[in-house]
This record gives structure tokens, sequence and C-alpha cells, in this order.
């Protein structure tokens, strides 16, 4: 993300129980109803590690509607009674679980399942399980604690799905904590002439009578809120990298002219951010950009970012760099996004420094003189409303490269940058994580740097 509570739902949906055979029920006892992220306990879900989404929608942008079904495929980590998943608005139709009609519960944001069968149905520890969630209605913008808009976002001829932190709730059901990564199918059907672009490669189009189907495959684990779609008018371009990256890029036709050049950089930015950080982590690579006005920030969904409108060579550096740092290696908690936007700000500063003649140096002294920067330490905003401000970007990348400078060789600290994005490939990965691995690999205690530039609450002397 580069700078940038749903709407209430009615309370509760009564318990619907479809079918009979519930007599038997399901042992065990139910998973939690959140993961007590710092900022955002109750988002995610306990009880079970999703592997798999399969989400169809069909989108009706005209009437504001969205018609879906999600099948979940998830491992139960306890005997499960039931479990539940994060929505936020829209309507549930049905559910079943392993085939079988299973009660639903709501309450707000969070959805209960309650498997039925008998009791050989139960959802033991370790077992793979498939649940089927049908919904609909009039999908939510979610207003983030900070007042920024996500979720499902209405454009002028379509809709873009944005989700950092919570947003993605907002158009399917899930385990929506990053914690939870998944490999997604997902398919969006939408009137023609629109296009529907998601995350990794396309898979197939079809049309049928005067509407267009869009298969969508993203085979690496994601987290839900780098998930997106993105309805509209756009100009699309296929191709590959040297390298044998896929690209698509989407763009809306009035920023067609302002953005050809930019993103025609992307197969270099990659290849010259692989030299940096170590081989690109996915198969696809690319961008969605909206006209200008559609959404207000630019978001690092994973493969092909979403703009609000022509990039700068800058911000799809940032959001290209995300790829590697928060996409591929993702925070633990949303306490370590200082790891994404840290990282990905010094992205910046050497690309200016190999591309523009503004060495790293003199990035890092604009910074440290920008007041901004000092509000809070990186590593520990004092809430969620905080969670997107300046220290966690610019002092972020401050702490990066006094880290660099600590270790006094470039050889060896982009080697263990190299060596990071490699040991936590698509996996999660937190502060205290990063830094027991800098101590391991380089030797060095350096607690003083993480005590300064990580945690402290003034600012520490520039030298030194």
């Amino acid at each position: 993300m580069n700078h940038r509570a749903p709407a209430a739902a009615p309370l509760l949906l009564a318990l619907v129980l479809l079918g009979a055979g519930c007599s038997g029920g399901v042992e065990g006892t139910p998973g939690a109803a959140g993961v007590r992220d710092p900022y955002f306990p109750g988002l995610g879900n306990g009880g079970y590690d999703v592997t798999h989404y399969g989400l169809e929608l069909d989108v009706a942008p005209a009437a504001d509607r969205l018609r879906g079904t999600a099948t979940i495929t998830a491992r139960a980590t306890q005997d499960l009674s039931a479990f539940h998943l994060d929505l936020a608005g829209l309507d549930v139709e049905s559910a079943t679980v392993e085939g079988k009609p299973a009660a639903v519960n709501r309450a707000g944001k969070e959805l209960t399942i309650r498997p039925g069968g008998a009791v050989e149905d139960r959802l033991r520890k370790g077992r793979t399980f498939t649940t089927v969630v049908r919904y609909s209605g009039a999908p939510q913008t979610v207003t983030d604690p900070d007042g920024s808009k996500e979720g499902w976002l209405r454009t002028a001829d379509g809709a873009v799905a944005l989700g950092e932190p919570t947003g993605s709730m907002a158009w399917f059901p899930g385990n929506h904590h990053p914690s939870d990564k998944a490999t997604y199918d997902i398919e969006v059907t939408v009137p023609d002439p629109l296009t529907a672009v998601s995350n990794g490669q396309l898979v197939s189009r079809s049309t049928a009578g005067s509407r267009t189907s869009y298969h969508w495959r993203t085979a690496e684990p994601m987290a839900s809120y780098l998930a997106t779609v993105a309805v509209g008018r756009f100009t699309t371009q296929q191709s590959r990298t040297p390298d044998g990256i896929r690209l698509f890029t989407a763009v809306d036709p009035e920023s067609a002219a302002a953005s050809k050049d930019v993103l025609a950089r992307i197969p270099d930015v990659l290849a010259w951010a692989a030299e940096k950080f170590g081989p690109y982590p996915f198969t696809s690579a690319g961008a969605v950009v909206e006209r200008t006005g559609d959404s207000t920030y630019a978001l690092e969904t994973q493969n092909r970012p979403v703009f609000p409108g022509p990039p700068d060579t800058a911000l799809l550096v940032h959001e290209l760099a995300h790829q590697w740092f928060g996409n591929s290696v993702t925070p633990a908690t949303w306490r370590d996004m200082w790891l994404n936007e840290g990282f990905a700000t010094y992205a910046e500063w050497l690309w200016a420094a190999d591309h523009d003649g503004v060495p790293v140096r003199e990035s890092f002294d604009e910074a440290y003189e920008d007041d901004a920067n000092w509000a809070f330490p990186p590593a520990a905003p004092p809430t969620a409303v905080e969670l997107s401000d300046a220290p966690v970007y610019g002092r972020g990348a401050m702490a990066v490269h006094r880290l660099r400078l600590a270790i006094d060789d470039d050889k060896a600290f982009f080697a263990l940058v190299r060596g990071w994005t490699k040991a936590h490939r698509h996996g999660n990965a937190s502060t205290d994580d990063f830094t027991a691995y800098v101590e391991q690999e380089t030797g060095q205690d350096l607690t003083g740097l993480w005590d300064a530039w990580l945690y402290g609450e003034s600012r520490p002397p520039e030298e030194g």
C-alpha cells in the first residue's frame, strides 16, 4: 500500500437448518471467532487453516449486486463442533459442509457454521473438509479506522475490491487474517463489454449471451487482503518477461496514454528487484490502472497491484517490491506491517540511487528530517488508526538502512535480504522472526539498533 468497520450487518441471521439427519452432531469444540491480532482481535478465525478458495462471482455493477458461491477447502487444527467465517454485509442463502446441509448463525461480521450429519461426519483434527457458502447482496464499502475506504469500491464503470487490512470480507466469506494464506480460483461473470481482472493467471474466458466469465487462478499462497477483483472497461495487454514471467495489465482507457511508458518498465523493475531481493516469487505479474478518482490509493494486490490512476516510476517500484515484502513474505500480524512498507520504501530509495543519481543517504536524510516519521515507533503503531502512517514507511526504511550500515558490507547485506525472502517465501513472518534471523546470520547483537530504530519513542542520533 502507498499512503493512502463495515456498516453493521443485521445483528443476527436466524439459525438455518437445512435438511434433516442432524441428531448425531459433530463432536469437538467451536473454533475461535478471532486470532487476537493486536489491532483487529476479531479478525480471522481459529480451529482450521484454509488451503484453497474457489470463488464464483456474478457481478451486476449497474444494479449494485453480487451473487457468489464460495467453496472453501480447509484443514481442521482441532476437533471442531463449529467454526467461524468473516463476512461483512451480504445475505447468506445456504451453507454445506462436506456436501451436507449445515446450520448458519450470524452475528455482525461473524458467521458460525455448524456441520450437520452423523457422528462419523465429525471434523476431527487433521481432517481436510470443504464448505460451500452461497450468498448475495450489495457488497459494502468499508471505512478503515484511519478513515480510508476499502472493501467493494464503486468506480465510474464498475467496481474494484481492495482488502487491506479487513476489506476482503466485504465480498467473500473466509478466514480474513494475513496469517492464513491459501491458493485461489476466482471466476467472475460480468456483463459485456466489461472485463473482470483478478490475481494470478487468466485460465479461461467464455461468453454466453451478453455476459462473459473470466477464470483467474492463483497457484501460490495468498493472504486474503491481497485478493482483488476489478470490473470495468479496460484495455488489456498480455506478454512475458525475458525470464518467462507472464504479464497482464488492465488499464482504464482514460489512464492508458499516461500509463504506457511507466508500465513498459515492469520487466526492468522486476529484473532489477530480483537482483536485490532474490528471484521473483510468483509466475505472473502486471498491473491494474483505474481512472483517477476511482480509488484514492495504490495497493499491492498479489501479482498485479492496483493503481488509482497513472502511476509514476517510484510508485510502481514500491508496489512491485511488495511482491517480495508483504505478498510472498506476509506479516504474521498487522503489527508487523513495517516489514512490508519499510522494505518497499527502501526499494524506492535503492531505485533512485541506481537510476536517478540520488544517493540512498540523501533519501535517508530527507526522511530523518521529516518530523512525521517520528510520531511513533514503526514496529509498534499505537492503534489501528496509525497503521498506515508515515513512521511505518519512512522510519521503517530508515531502520533497514541502519541495518545495512551496521553490517557495513553491501554484498553481505543484500545476501542477507535475499536469504530472508527465501527463508520465508510464501509464508508469514514477524518482527521478532526478522530480528532473530538477522542476528543469527550476522552473528551480531543488534539490540541497540532495534531499540533505537524500531521501538524507540524518540529520534536517535543520525550518526552512530
